[in-house]
């Protein structure tokens, strides 16, 4: 007899008004939960009796009703509110997945290019670009693993959202867990940090009457809102909003660089010491290190067996805003690159810069909402407020998630340094090392690997291959990102904080000029 999630038969488990009451999924959700009770029922020893071929033949007309319901609101049109609101789709993946892996980081890449040179640039963003789309699909293939194993134990994630420390429970024990959930909290709270601290740098190229220490509270309150985003569902038409301002951002870098051509005795000296070429080094490491969000992105989907691919897709379409942006700028500016972290601080002032700098940040408060919405879940599972189905009750308790946050960016207002160190620390464990090794182990023994969910990809057909590549990985990213990385950036994120200090109040602010006599105050761009 086929038992339920409490040791019940799981025909008596189920009742049709359960089906029917399932309230926060969309009606696709709901039909595909009554196709899968009917599949256990019709599995089940007890399936001849009396009360479950009733309860069988109430779920097949529901779900013959649910099909036709489904067919009229194809014919008739579509529900607005699904269209923005509710996305599961491998395209709501994919936009999730390119929107956050390129910010605020696109800004700096110029400043790593002017620290590493132009062909140690190109070459470790493809690199790591291609190294970051492995690890995601370990993440990937590691989140079916556990979700089929508990599938066939009967668990039930009604109103659950998986994240990547319960894979890592569930498939390796309570200490990885430990070091998952360290991992990827401190690294989505100091990416939201980031977030925080570029919306401030940003902005006062439009409007320097106000300090990015005042700027940083403001955009604090603003970023505060995500709140009320319950899940990466939610974010369906941000994704895309997101992933078209950085796409304009992207190519205005390209197209002003090219344009304002090369500055009086341009020099492209780096690299010149090994401080600062691990410094941009890592900085690289961080741009493609977004997928510490891949988890919950694939349990916002549909058909989560999808995705496998999808960051790969995601990222070689990040490559053509990346690549052309930096090299372009760095060729324009050289060496002034080192001073200037920010490239907007180099180009000059123009409504397209504007604009570009105004896109750029509606996109970082999406990203600040990406980053900081599975610290949401954490936050919400610890409190015992997961399950609730109130978003103003959810918002509220997720507003003291957003304090830390705010205090942060206010601590460390180093834009570009920062992301350095976030990368080497933070980065090369919660998605490179620690997925990399959890796959190793997850696999280990001949049994695992004969009953695993998802067989090795078909470029890569050998389970050998694959735990060859994993330790490369992982050793690499130890010793360059984490030892040479780590201490490179720390040394350079000291440097700032003995130049600048702590709280600083208008990080690489120009100077201001003596108001001239009878004239209003000039600041130089």
């Amino acid at each position: 007899m086929q038992l339920g999630i409490h040791g019940a038969p799981i025909w008596r488990s189920i009742s049709i008004c359960d089906c029917v009451q399932i309230q926060p999924d969309p009606p696709f959700s709901l039909l595909r939960k009554r196709k899968e009770m009917l599949q256990q029922m019709q599995g089940a020893e007890v399936i001849g009796s009396s009360s479950s071929s009733t309860l069988r033949e109430e779920l097949e007309q529901s779900i013959g009703v649910g099909e036709e319901e489904q067919k009229a609101e194809g014919a008739n049109g579509f529900s607005l509110k699904s269209l923005l609101w509710h996305g599961g789709s491998a395209w709501d993946a994919w936009f999730s997945c390119a929107s956050n892996q390129v910010a605020q980081v696109l800004l700096t890449l110029p400043y790593s290019f002017s620290q590493m040179g132009m062909a140690s640039g190109v070459i470790l963003q493809i690199f790591y670009g291609f190294m970051g789309s492995w690890t995601a699909y370990l993440i990937s293939v590691l989140y079916i693993e556990y979700r089929s194993r508990k599938e066939k134990e009967n668990v039930s994630f009604e109103n659950h959202i998986i994240q990547w420390f319960e894979v890592l429970d569930g498939l390796l024990g309570p200490t990885s867990k430990a070091i998952g959930l360290a991992f990827n909290c401190s690294l989505l709270l100091f990416g939201s940090v980031i977030q925080l601290i570029a919306c401030a740098s940003n902005i006062y190229y439009i409007n320097d009457r106000l300090d990015k220490r005042t700027w940083t509270y403001i955009f604090g309150a603003c970023c505060a809102t995500t709140v009320f985003i319950p899940s990466y569902q939610n974010y369906r038409v941000w994704s895309f909003l997101g992933l078209a301002m950085t796409t304009y951002t992207a190519w205005y870098l390209t197209i002003s660089a090219v344009v304002h051509g090369q500055v009086d005795g341009v020099t492209h000296s780096g690299p010149t010491k090994p401080v600062l070429y691990f410094t941009g080094a890592t900085n690289i490491l961080y741009t493609f290190g977004g997928h510490a969000i891949t988890v919950e992105i694939m349990h916002a989907m549909w058909k989560p067996q999808k995705f496998k691919y999808l960051y790969l897709l995601a990222t070689l379409y990040v490559f053509t805003l990346t690549l052309p942006s930096a090299a372009t700028v760095y060729w324009a500016f050289g060496d002034q690159l080192l001073t200037h972290s920010n490239a907007f601080s180099l180009l000059p002032k123009s409504g397209w810069r504007d604009a570009a700098v105004i896109l750029m940040l509606i996109h970082q408060f999406i990203t600040f909402g990406f980053a900081c919405t599975p610290l949401y879940f954490v936050w919400e599972k610890l409190i015992g407020m997961h399950g609730t189905k109130s978003i103003f009750l959810r918002a509220v308790v997720r507003l003291p998630v957003v304090v830390p946050i705010w205090f942060l960016a206010i601590i460390f207002p180093f834009f570009g340094p920062i992301n350095s160190a976030v990368g080497a620390l933070l980065v090369s464990f919660a998605v490179y090392i620690v997925p990399t090794v959890a796959h190793i182990l997850t696999f280990r023994t001949p049994a695992a690997r004969q009953n695993a969910a998802e067989k090795p990809p078909f470029f890569l057909p050998s389970w050998t291959g694959m735990f060859v590549l994993n330790v490369f990985i992982a050793g690499w990213v130890l010793v360059v990102g984490f030892g040479l990385g780590g201490w490179s950036s720390i040394a350079n994120l000291v440097k700032q904080v003995d130049t600048f200090g702590l709280f600083a109040k208008c990080y690489q602010c120009p100077k201001r000029q003596p108001r001239p006599a009878g004239g209003p105050q000039q600041l130089p761009h």
